[in-house]
């Protein structure tokens, strides 16, 4: 049996807790969240030789209630052992994932993998928030792609730190791959929880390179800021948005 964690980081512990009955002696768990550190948390509740960690570049737009836009052609999902073991295991798990038509491979490099992604929500997350733009008016703003490749290029400065192999060094690389093959009406996660009026994920993502920019000694100035604004917007949400 294999188990998805997809929900926002903030829920991962309190998820998996609560999917415990189902959880078997042979149940794999896998998450495809966004973020670092859900495989950890998971870990905890679980043990770690149950989980797979897990990427994927298909992206959403919840239209209304059970309709859901789905950016899946063309977009794959990367996943694979936490230490990099090619196992039998996750080889029957991407299988599965082919049979159904969601394009998976298998990777030996999964932490890479999710710096990857990392990187990507780096690029236009917090921005999107920000903003207010859907990426067709995010990516025609030169000032907002030269804050997002600088807040990447801050996730590069840390990553190399930490000894992580990236996919690429380069920062607009995350900045294109974002909205590859996404229309000019996507908008990136944390807007939709903004718009939605709920907590966004911006401290795991942003929030990550921070925190991991302090334990390797790396500033991480363009991040710290986005996060600030981020969840300054989660702030009046939350205490004044109903006020006025």
């Amino acid at each position: 049996d294999l188990v998805i964690v997809l929900v926002k980081s903030f829920a991962t512990k309190t998820a998996i807790e609560n999917a415990s009955s189902i959880i078997g002696p042979n149940t794999l768990v896998m998450s495809l969240q966004n973020g670092l550190g859900n495989e950890e948390v998971i870990a905890e509740v679980v043990g770690k030789e149950r989980v797979l960690g897990g990427k994927t570049y298909v992206g959403g737009v919840l239209l209304e209630a059970g309709y859901v836009s789905a950016g899946v052609k063309g977009k794959y999902t990367y996943i694979g052992e936490l230490d990099g073991k090619m196992t039998e295991r996750v080889k029957a798990v991407a299988d599965e994932f082919n049979k159904a038509g969601l394009l998976c491979e298998v990777s030996d490099n999964i932490t890479g993998m999710i710096w990857d992604k990392l990187l990507i929500n780096v690029a236009t997350g917090a921005l999107s928030g920000i903003t207010r733009l859907p990426y067709g008016g995010l990516y025609d703003e030169p000032r907002i792609k030269a804050c997002a490749v600088a807040a990447v290029q801050e996730g590069i400065n840390v990553a190399k730190a930490a000894g992580v192999k990236l996919k690429s060094e380069d920062p607009e690389y995350a900045w294109n791959a974002a909205s590859e093959g996404l229309p000019p009406t996507f908008k990136a996660s944390i807007l939709q929880s903004i718009e939605m009026g709920r907590p966004t994920e911006v401290t795991f993502i942003n929030g990550s390179v921070v925190e991991w920019g302090k334990k390797y000694g790396i500033p991480t100035p363009v991040n710290e800021t986005l996060v600030a604004c981020v969840t300054g917007i989660e702030r009046w949400l939350k205490d004044y948005a109903n006020k006025q």
